[in-house]
């Protein structure tokens, strides 16, 4: 099986060939990527592989902006230390999807859900053509919310909201006028159904609109800290392991 790396991180990829030499002398690394733009590359080759083991968050980016970029045709198995981007992994050509730190039965089964489709698809050529339909449809991120209002409802688009915050378990949405509301759906729930390109999840409390960030100040240990235009009384903290992703998601 010849299996492709993307990972950022040198001892997460030296693990992972260490894990896989030990599996089985037919495991073969081919390569070991660590950013988008190299890996958009490396597939627009058209190198034959087996299957890739790729991280979520590398060095220039999230590994998705790879699929909108180059066509990905080898199942991939998500490595990640982050379990925010489940669902969205699925929407590519995942077959698995596992935290870091990787287990070794765990990389074995995954790997071997991809040598069982692989020999499905050469047997059901059907089977191939479905997983390929899957894989083209875009995500669909949500426009708005319906909330309960009196004796009726009442709607809240996206484009209104400002931030988002978590407070005694109950997820509040506030919008640019400061209005603040509570919807029924957890931070991680939201984090997957709003669009990555305008919303960052800035720790386990904040989820901020890309135009809500007022000043992104330096704090202590490598972390940083986000000030909000209209609500200067939120100090956000991001931790040091976050804060490079954020900078990268403001820099485009």
């Amino acid at each position: 099986m010849k299996i492709l790396i993307i990972e950022d991180e040198k001892h997460n990829a030296a693990r992972l060939q260490r894990i896989l030499t030990e599996l089985s002398g037919d495991f073969k690394v081919v390569d070991i990527l660590e950013t988008v733009r190299e890996s958009v590359e490396w597939f627009n080759r058209g190198i034959d592989i087996d299957v890739v083991l790729m991280d979520i968050r590398l060095a220039d980016g999230l590994s998705f902006d790879i699929f909108e970029q180059t066509d990905v045709k080898s199942p991939v198995i998500f490595t990640t230390s982050y379990d925010e981007y489940a669902i969205r992994a699925f929407k590519v050509n995942s077959i698995d999807y596992l935290l870091k730190p990787i287990e070794r039965e765990e990389l074995l089964q995954a790997l071997n859900k991809v040598k069982i489709r692989n020999e499905e698809a050469k047997t059901n050529p059907e089977i191939e053509q479905l997983l390929q339909l899957f894989k083209e449809q875009k995500p669909v991120f949500r426009k708005r919310f319906i909330l309960p209002k009196y004796d009726g409802y009442k709607m809240i688009a996206v484009e209104e909201i400002d931030y988002i915050f978590l407070e005694n378990k109950i997820t509040y949405l506030v919008t640019k006028e400061g209005r603040k509301e509570a919807v029924q759906q957890t931070m991680e729930d939201l984090n997957e159904e709003l669009d990555p390109e305008e919303f960052f999840r800035a720790n386990r409390q904040f989820i901020i609109h890309i135009n809500s960030i007022g000043v992104v100040q330096n704090s202590d240990n490598g972390k940083v800290k986000v000030i909000l235009k209209r609500d200067q009384s939120q100090e956000i903290i991001v931790s040091r392991e976050k804060a490079g992703f954020l900078k990268k998601w403001l820099d485009k």
